[in-house]
Protein backbone atom coordinates (compact mmCIF):
# COMPACT_ATOMS: atom_id res chain seq x y z
CA UNK A 1 0.00 0.00 0.00
CA UNK A 2 2.92 2.53 0.74
CA UNK A 3 4.66 1.56 -2.43
CA UNK A 4 1.71 1.94 -4.75
CA UNK A 5 0.40 5.39 -2.85
CA UNK A 6 4.47 6.57 -3.49
CA UNK A 7 4.26 5.28 -6.78
CA UNK A 8 1.04 7.39 -7.54
CA UNK A 9 2.48 10.36 -6.43
CA UNK A 10 5.26 10.59 -8.14
CA UNK A 11 3.24 10.11 -11.62
CA UNK A 12 1.14 12.94 -10.14
CA UNK A 13 4.44 15.21 -9.89
CA UNK A 14 5.68 13.96 -13.43
CA UNK A 15 2.07 14.96 -14.71
CA UNK A 16 2.37 18.38 -13.30
CA UNK A 17 5.88 18.91 -14.82
CA UNK A 18 4.61 18.04 -17.86
CA UNK A 19 1.95 20.76 -17.78
CA UNK A 20 4.90 23.41 -16.66
CA UNK A 21 6.04 25.81 -19.71
CA UNK A 22 9.91 25.20 -20.31
CA UNK A 23 10.17 28.73 -20.12
CA UNK A 24 9.49 31.89 -18.34
CA UNK A 25 10.54 34.18 -21.44
CA UNK A 26 9.52 34.36 -24.96
CA UNK A 27 11.41 35.94 -27.34
CA UNK A 28 10.74 36.73 -31.30
CA UNK A 29 14.02 39.13 -32.47
CA UNK A 30 16.55 39.49 -34.63
CA UNK A 31 20.38 38.27 -33.51
CA UNK A 32 21.58 41.79 -34.75
CA UNK A 33 19.19 43.39 -32.55
CA UNK A 34 21.02 45.09 -29.15
CA UNK A 35 18.27 45.19 -26.94
CA UNK A 36 17.21 41.41 -28.04
CA UNK A 37 21.27 40.24 -27.26
CA UNK A 38 20.77 42.49 -23.88
CA UNK A 39 17.84 41.07 -22.71
CA UNK A 40 19.41 37.34 -23.74
CA UNK A 41 21.97 38.36 -21.49
CA UNK A 42 20.39 39.36 -18.84
CA UNK A 43 18.05 36.45 -18.89
CA UNK A 44 20.63 34.16 -18.88
CA UNK A 45 23.31 35.50 -16.01
CA UNK A 46 19.83 35.27 -13.65
CA UNK A 47 19.43 32.11 -14.75
CA UNK A 48 16.01 32.81 -16.59
CA UNK A 49 14.58 30.14 -18.90
CA UNK A 50 13.66 31.24 -21.62
CA UNK A 51 12.75 30.60 -25.55
CA UNK A 52 14.30 32.96 -28.33
CA UNK A 53 13.49 32.50 -31.95
CA UNK A 54 15.69 34.53 -34.46
CA UNK A 55 13.73 36.83 -36.82
CA UNK A 56 16.15 36.37 -39.48
CA UNK A 57 15.41 32.61 -39.68
CA UNK A 58 11.72 32.28 -38.62
CA UNK A 59 9.15 34.06 -36.61
CA UNK A 60 7.12 31.00 -35.60
CA UNK A 61 6.51 31.24 -32.03
CA UNK A 62 3.60 30.53 -30.38
CA UNK A 63 3.00 33.28 -27.83
CA UNK A 64 0.75 31.48 -25.24
CA UNK A 65 -1.92 33.48 -23.65
CA UNK A 66 -0.71 36.97 -25.17
CA UNK A 67 -1.37 39.13 -28.02
CA UNK A 68 1.76 40.27 -29.11
CA UNK A 69 2.76 42.84 -32.19
CA UNK A 70 5.88 40.54 -33.67
CA UNK A 71 6.22 43.33 -36.29
CA UNK A 72 9.95 43.81 -34.38
CA UNK A 73 11.48 42.49 -30.86
CA UNK A 74 8.86 40.87 -28.92
CA UNK A 75 8.76 39.52 -25.57
CA UNK A 76 6.50 38.06 -23.08
CA UNK A 77 6.59 36.36 -19.73
CA UNK A 78 5.11 34.02 -18.07
CA UNK A 79 3.25 33.04 -21.12
CA UNK A 80 0.72 35.98 -20.49
CA UNK A 81 2.42 39.52 -19.65
CA UNK A 82 3.39 41.35 -23.21
CA UNK A 83 6.45 43.83 -22.38
CA UNK A 84 5.36 46.79 -24.15
CA UNK A 85 7.13 48.32 -27.19
CA UNK A 86 10.06 48.94 -26.66
CA UNK A 87 10.92 45.93 -25.14
CA UNK A 88 14.10 46.33 -22.83
CA UNK A 89 15.93 44.99 -20.02
CA UNK A 90 14.31 47.13 -17.58
CA UNK A 91 10.40 46.46 -18.56
CA UNK A 92 11.32 42.43 -18.73
CA UNK A 93 13.07 42.78 -15.26
CA UNK A 94 9.84 44.22 -13.47
CA UNK A 95 7.82 41.70 -15.38
CA UNK A 96 9.96 39.30 -13.71
CA UNK A 97 9.27 40.39 -10.39
CA UNK A 98 13.11 42.10 -9.99
CA UNK A 99 13.77 45.03 -7.91
CA UNK A 100 14.08 48.36 -9.96
CA UNK A 101 13.71 50.84 -7.52
CA UNK A 102 15.04 51.69 -4.11
CA UNK A 103 12.62 51.20 -1.07
CA UNK A 104 14.15 53.58 1.31
CA UNK A 105 15.25 57.08 1.44
CA UNK A 106 18.63 56.56 3.37
CA UNK A 107 21.11 53.77 3.87
CA UNK A 108 24.41 53.10 5.30
CA UNK A 109 26.18 52.08 2.71
CA UNK A 110 25.35 52.23 -1.50
CA UNK A 111 27.11 49.49 -3.54
CA UNK A 112 27.63 50.69 -6.85
CA UNK A 113 28.23 47.91 -8.97
CA UNK A 114 26.81 44.31 -9.04
CA UNK A 115 30.28 42.10 -9.42
CA UNK A 116 32.26 39.89 -7.30
CA UNK A 117 33.80 42.81 -5.28
CA UNK A 118 30.31 44.78 -5.10
CA UNK A 119 28.01 41.62 -3.85
CA UNK A 120 30.88 40.46 -1.56
CA UNK A 121 30.16 43.92 0.30
CA UNK A 122 26.76 43.55 -0.05
CA UNK A 123 26.44 40.09 1.48
CA UNK A 124 28.88 41.08 4.58
CA UNK A 125 27.31 44.26 5.18
CA UNK A 126 23.92 42.88 4.92
CA UNK A 127 25.04 39.78 6.71
CA UNK A 128 26.44 42.47 10.05
CA UNK A 129 23.54 44.66 10.04
CA UNK A 130 24.04 47.84 7.58
CA UNK A 131 21.33 49.06 5.85
CA UNK A 132 22.83 48.27 1.99
CA UNK A 133 21.30 49.32 -1.12
CA UNK A 134 23.19 47.80 -4.28
CA UNK A 135 22.43 48.86 -7.84
CA UNK A 136 23.49 46.97 -10.92
CA UNK A 137 22.41 48.86 -14.54
CA UNK A 138 22.90 45.01 -15.87
CA UNK A 139 23.02 41.82 -14.44
CA UNK A 140 24.45 40.19 -11.71
CA UNK A 141 28.43 39.35 -11.60
CA UNK A 142 30.08 41.99 -13.80
CA UNK A 143 32.50 41.11 -16.63
CA UNK A 144 33.15 38.00 -14.00
CA UNK A 145 29.54 36.36 -14.72
CA UNK A 146 30.45 35.80 -18.17
CA UNK A 147 32.87 33.82 -17.54
CA UNK A 148 32.48 29.64 -18.67
CA UNK A 149 34.71 28.54 -15.79
CA UNK A 150 36.58 29.86 -13.01
CA UNK A 151 38.85 27.06 -12.22
CA UNK A 152 41.23 29.37 -9.79
CA UNK A 153 38.64 30.23 -7.09
CA UNK A 154 39.88 28.76 -4.13
CA UNK A 155 37.04 26.49 -2.68
CA UNK A 156 36.24 25.07 -6.13
CA UNK A 157 38.69 22.46 -7.42
CA UNK A 158 36.67 21.40 -10.15
CA UNK A 159 36.08 25.23 -10.65
CA UNK A 160 32.71 27.37 -11.02
CA UNK A 161 30.74 29.24 -13.50
CA UNK A 162 30.81 32.81 -13.27
CA UNK A 163 27.28 33.30 -13.55
CA UNK A 164 26.98 30.22 -11.01
CA UNK A 165 29.60 32.04 -8.63
CA UNK A 166 27.49 35.62 -9.04
CA UNK A 167 23.94 34.00 -8.45
CA UNK A 168 25.12 32.51 -5.27
CA UNK A 169 26.33 35.47 -3.67
CA UNK A 170 23.39 37.14 -5.18
CA UNK A 171 20.73 34.66 -2.89
CA UNK A 172 23.34 35.32 -0.39
CA UNK A 173 22.84 39.17 0.30
CA UNK A 174 18.93 39.65 -0.64
CA UNK A 175 19.00 36.35 2.21
CA UNK A 176 20.41 38.88 4.37
CA UNK A 177 18.41 41.84 3.56
CA UNK A 178 20.55 43.27 1.26
CA UNK A 179 18.54 45.33 -1.51
CA UNK A 180 19.52 44.92 -5.00
CA UNK A 181 18.09 47.09 -7.68
CA UNK A 182 19.03 46.00 -11.29
CA UNK A 183 18.80 47.85 -14.74
CA UNK A 184 19.47 50.94 -12.87
CA UNK A 185 22.72 53.52 -13.56
CA UNK A 186 24.10 55.65 -10.86
CA UNK A 187 24.49 59.04 -13.00
CA UNK A 188 25.80 61.57 -10.15
CA UNK A 189 27.34 61.04 -6.72
CA UNK A 190 27.20 64.18 -4.56
CA UNK A 191 29.03 64.70 -1.27
CA UNK A 192 27.53 66.69 1.34
CA UNK A 193 28.63 69.19 3.92
CA UNK A 194 28.20 66.64 7.01
CA UNK A 195 29.68 63.81 5.28
CA UNK A 196 27.22 62.04 4.03
CA UNK A 197 26.70 61.53 0.08
CA UNK A 198 23.30 61.73 -1.88
CA UNK A 199 22.94 58.97 -5.01
CA UNK A 200 21.23 59.94 -7.95
CA UNK A 201 20.06 57.05 -10.10
CA UNK A 202 18.74 57.44 -14.12
CA UNK A 203 14.62 58.29 -14.05
CA UNK A 204 15.27 60.68 -10.99
CA UNK A 205 15.20 58.30 -7.95
CA UNK A 206 17.46 60.25 -5.43
CA UNK A 207 18.37 58.57 -2.01
CA UNK A 208 21.27 59.55 0.57
CA UNK A 209 23.72 57.18 2.25
CA UNK A 210 26.59 57.59 4.83
CA UNK A 211 29.26 55.89 3.07
CA UNK A 212 29.76 54.64 -0.47
CA UNK A 213 31.59 51.49 -2.24
CA UNK A 214 32.51 51.94 -6.05
CA UNK A 215 32.93 48.91 -7.16
CA UNK A 216 31.62 49.76 -10.98
CA UNK A 217 34.61 47.76 -12.53
CA UNK A 218 35.96 48.80 -16.36
CA UNK A 219 34.99 48.86 -19.71
CA UNK A 220 36.20 46.27 -22.74
CA UNK A 221 38.72 49.07 -24.75
CA UNK A 222 37.65 49.48 -28.07
CA UNK A 223 40.02 48.28 -30.94
CA UNK A 224 41.60 51.02 -33.47
CA UNK A 225 40.96 49.00 -36.98
CA UNK A 226 39.07 49.94 -39.88
CA UNK A 227 36.03 48.89 -40.17
CA UNK A 228 35.44 47.40 -37.02
CA UNK A 229 32.65 49.81 -35.28
CA UNK A 230 30.69 49.46 -38.24
CA UNK A 231 29.84 45.84 -37.26
CA UNK A 232 29.27 46.01 -33.57
CA UNK A 233 26.50 44.01 -32.43
CA UNK A 234 26.76 42.40 -36.34
CA UNK A 235 29.77 39.81 -35.70
CA UNK A 236 31.57 42.14 -33.98
CA UNK A 237 31.21 42.14 -30.12
CA UNK A 238 33.09 43.19 -27.32
CA UNK A 239 33.34 40.82 -24.26
CA UNK A 240 31.40 37.23 -24.95
CA UNK A 241 28.64 36.10 -22.99
CA UNK A 242 27.41 32.33 -22.87
CA UNK A 243 24.35 33.12 -24.66
CA UNK A 244 26.48 33.92 -27.68
CA UNK A 245 27.33 29.90 -28.17
CA UNK A 246 23.92 29.41 -30.02
CA UNK A 247 24.88 32.49 -32.46
CA UNK A 248 28.44 30.67 -33.38
CA UNK A 249 27.65 27.08 -33.54
CA UNK A 250 29.27 25.96 -36.88
CA UNK A 251 31.09 28.98 -37.37
CA UNK A 252 34.41 30.08 -37.67
CA UNK A 253 35.15 32.51 -34.56
CA UNK A 254 38.04 34.63 -33.64
CA UNK A 255 38.87 36.05 -30.47
CA UNK A 256 41.07 39.28 -30.35
CA UNK A 257 43.23 39.00 -27.10
CA UNK A 258 45.63 36.75 -24.80
CA UNK A 259 43.94 37.19 -21.47
CA UNK A 260 42.58 34.75 -18.92
CA UNK A 261 38.66 36.08 -20.11
CA UNK A 262 39.92 35.47 -23.97
CA UNK A 263 41.06 32.08 -22.73
CA UNK A 264 38.53 30.82 -21.53
CA UNK A 265 36.10 32.21 -23.94
CA UNK A 266 38.13 30.45 -26.22
CA UNK A 267 37.64 26.95 -24.55
CA UNK A 268 33.91 27.36 -24.17
CA UNK A 269 33.40 28.70 -28.00
CA UNK A 270 35.46 25.63 -29.21
CA UNK A 271 32.14 23.32 -28.03
CA UNK A 272 30.02 25.13 -30.66
CA UNK A 273 32.01 27.26 -33.29
CA UNK A 274 33.81 24.97 -36.26
CA UNK A 275 37.10 26.71 -35.60
CA UNK A 276 37.70 29.32 -32.84
CA UNK A 277 41.20 30.89 -34.10
CA UNK A 278 43.27 33.47 -31.21
CA UNK A 279 44.74 36.21 -32.07
CA UNK A 280 47.55 37.38 -29.72
CA UNK A 281 49.85 41.21 -29.96
CA UNK A 282 52.01 39.41 -27.60
CA UNK A 283 54.48 36.87 -29.03
CA UNK A 284 53.34 34.83 -26.51
CA UNK A 285 50.32 33.49 -24.12
CA UNK A 286 52.87 33.44 -20.84
CA UNK A 287 52.85 37.13 -20.24
CA UNK A 288 48.70 37.34 -19.92
CA UNK A 289 47.25 34.16 -19.32
CA UNK A 290 47.63 31.73 -16.58
CA UNK A 291 49.44 28.02 -17.31
CA UNK A 292 46.20 25.90 -16.24
CA UNK A 293 44.71 28.02 -19.51
CA UNK A 294 47.59 27.61 -21.59
CA UNK A 295 47.71 24.07 -20.90
CA UNK A 296 43.96 23.37 -21.42
CA UNK A 297 44.51 25.61 -25.09
CA UNK A 298 46.89 23.30 -26.14
CA UNK A 299 44.95 20.25 -26.20
CA UNK A 300 41.74 21.17 -28.19
CA UNK A 301 42.66 20.76 -31.86
CA UNK A 302 39.91 22.98 -32.80
CA UNK A 303 41.82 26.18 -31.19
CA UNK A 304 44.90 27.97 -33.38
CA UNK A 305 46.30 30.31 -31.34
CA UNK A 306 48.33 32.87 -33.77
CA UNK A 307 50.99 35.49 -31.74
CA UNK A 308 52.30 39.05 -33.02
CA UNK A 309 49.31 39.78 -34.39
CA UNK A 310 47.19 42.14 -35.42
CA UNK A 311 43.29 42.77 -36.88
CA UNK A 312 43.74 45.70 -39.31
CA UNK A 313 40.69 45.89 -40.52
CA UNK A 314 36.74 44.29 -40.85
CA UNK A 315 34.69 44.02 -43.90
CA UNK A 316 31.33 42.74 -44.88
CA UNK A 317 27.62 44.48 -46.06
CA UNK A 318 24.84 44.24 -43.63
CA UNK A 319 27.35 41.80 -41.31
CA UNK A 320 30.39 40.97 -40.85
CA UNK A 321 32.26 38.72 -43.69
CA UNK A 322 35.86 39.19 -43.27
CA UNK A 323 38.47 40.57 -41.30
CA UNK A 324 42.33 41.43 -42.70
CA UNK A 325 45.36 40.30 -40.16
CA UNK A 326 48.66 41.45 -40.03
CA UNK A 327 51.58 39.22 -38.40
CA UNK A 328 54.65 41.81 -38.38
CA UNK A 329 57.09 41.08 -41.26
CA UNK A 330 53.94 39.51 -43.67
CA UNK A 331 51.73 41.01 -45.70
CA UNK A 332 47.96 41.40 -44.67
CA UNK A 333 45.88 38.38 -45.08
CA UNK A 334 42.01 38.24 -46.05
CA UNK A 335 40.09 35.62 -43.68
CA UNK A 336 36.36 34.90 -43.54
CA UNK A 337 35.07 35.52 -40.27
CA UNK A 338 31.20 34.78 -39.03
CA UNK A 339 32.24 36.61 -35.32
CA UNK A 340 34.76 38.39 -33.67
CA UNK A 341 35.04 38.67 -29.59
CA UNK A 342 37.69 41.62 -29.02
CA UNK A 343 39.23 41.08 -25.24
CA UNK A 344 42.29 43.93 -25.49
CA UNK A 345 42.01 44.60 -21.69
CA UNK A 346 39.60 47.39 -20.21
CA UNK A 347 39.72 51.05 -19.34
CA UNK A 348 38.01 52.64 -16.14
CA UNK A 349 34.95 55.06 -16.95
CA UNK A 350 34.93 57.09 -13.94
CA UNK A 351 34.48 60.82 -15.76
CA UNK A 352 30.78 60.96 -14.50
CA UNK A 353 32.27 60.70 -10.93
CA UNK A 354 32.80 63.69 -8.29
CA UNK A 355 35.27 66.47 -9.87
CA UNK A 356 37.42 66.16 -7.01
CA UNK A 357 37.43 62.49 -6.74
CA UNK A 358 41.82 61.52 -7.24
CA UNK A 359 42.31 59.68 -10.02
CA UNK A 360 45.49 58.18 -11.61
CA UNK A 361 44.35 57.32 -15.97
CA UNK A 362 40.87 57.23 -15.03
CA UNK A 363 41.42 54.27 -12.17
CA UNK A 364 40.55 55.89 -8.36
CA UNK A 365 42.98 56.65 -5.94
CA UNK A 366 42.72 54.81 -2.45
CA UNK A 367 44.98 54.18 0.43
CA UNK A 368 48.08 55.24 0.50
CA UNK A 369 48.30 56.54 -3.36
CA UNK A 370 45.31 59.01 -1.48
CA UNK A 371 48.19 59.80 1.97
CA UNK A 372 50.71 60.55 -0.73
CA UNK A 373 48.67 63.27 -2.34
CA UNK A 374 46.66 66.70 -1.53
CA UNK A 375 43.36 66.89 -0.94
CA UNK A 376 42.68 64.60 1.82
CA UNK A 377 40.81 66.63 4.61
CA UNK A 378 39.82 64.43 7.47
CA UNK A 379 42.64 64.60 10.25
CA UNK A 380 43.22 60.88 10.52
CA UNK A 381 45.18 58.67 7.58
CA UNK A 382 42.64 57.29 5.01
CA UNK A 383 41.63 53.75 5.21
CA UNK A 384 43.18 50.91 3.21
CA UNK A 385 40.41 51.40 0.53
CA UNK A 386 39.67 54.83 1.13
CA UNK A 387 39.22 57.59 -1.49
CA UNK A 388 40.55 61.38 -0.45
CA UNK A 389 36.48 61.42 -0.27
CA UNK A 390 36.08 60.53 3.94
CA UNK A 391 33.67 57.35 3.62
CA UNK A 392 34.15 56.64 0.08
CA UNK A 393 35.50 53.37 -0.69
CA UNK A 394 36.55 52.35 -3.96
CA UNK A 395 37.06 48.38 -4.88
CA UNK A 396 37.45 45.90 -7.87
CA UNK A 397 38.96 46.52 -11.43
CA UNK A 398 38.44 49.97 -10.87
CA UNK A 399 40.60 50.30 -8.30
CA UNK A 400 44.56 52.28 -9.17
CA UNK A 401 46.92 49.31 -8.80
CA UNK A 402 44.65 46.91 -8.08
CA UNK A 403 44.78 43.07 -8.79
CA UNK A 404 42.38 41.81 -11.77
CA UNK A 405 41.33 38.58 -10.32
CA UNK A 406 37.64 37.27 -9.32
CA UNK A 407 39.20 36.52 -5.72
CA UNK A 408 40.97 39.92 -5.39
CA UNK A 409 37.35 41.57 -6.27
CA UNK A 410 35.46 39.42 -3.72
CA UNK A 411 38.57 40.02 -1.06
CA UNK A 412 38.46 43.52 -1.43
CA UNK A 413 34.31 43.37 -1.19
CA UNK A 414 34.51 41.90 2.01
CA UNK A 415 37.04 44.32 3.72
CA UNK A 416 35.83 47.67 2.26
CA UNK A 417 32.71 46.58 5.00
CA UNK A 418 35.45 46.39 7.95
CA UNK A 419 36.39 49.84 6.75
CA UNK A 420 32.77 51.11 6.55
CA UNK A 421 32.49 49.88 10.19
CA UNK A 422 35.33 51.70 11.32
CA UNK A 423 34.33 54.86 9.43
CA UNK A 424 31.41 55.23 11.20
CA UNK A 425 32.26 54.34 14.33
CA UNK A 426 35.14 57.41 13.67
CA UNK A 427 32.39 59.42 12.33
CA UNK A 428 29.54 58.82 15.10
CA UNK A 429 32.59 59.79 18.11
CA UNK A 430 33.41 63.16 15.91
CA UNK A 431 31.67 66.63 15.61
CA UNK A 432 29.81 66.85 12.64
CA UNK A 433 32.62 69.43 9.99
CA UNK A 434 32.47 70.19 6.60
CA UNK A 435 34.54 67.49 4.66
CA UNK A 436 34.76 68.81 1.42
Amino acid sequence: MILQTLNERVQAVQKYMLNLPSSRVQIVGSKFDDDCREIRNFLSMNRIPYEWVDRNRSAKLALTGASCDVAGLSVVVDGSVCVSHPPTVRKVAEALGFQTAPHRQNYDVVIIGGGPAGLAAAVYGASEGLGVLLVERKAPGGQAGTSSRIENYLGFPNGISGDDLSQRAFRQAVKFGAEVVLTREVQEIIPQPDGAYTIGLDGGDIVGTKTVILATGVAWRRLEAEGVDRFIGRGVLYGAARTEAQTVAGKRVFIIGGGNSAGQTALFFANYASSVTMLVRNEDLKRSMSQYLIDQIALVPRIQVETGTQVVSADGTDCLKTINTRKEGNPVIRRSADALFVMIGANAVTNWMPAQLQREHGYVCTGREVNNKSGWTADRAPFLLETNLPGFFCVGDVRYSSIKRVSSSVGEGSMAVAFVHQYLSYRSSRPLVAQI
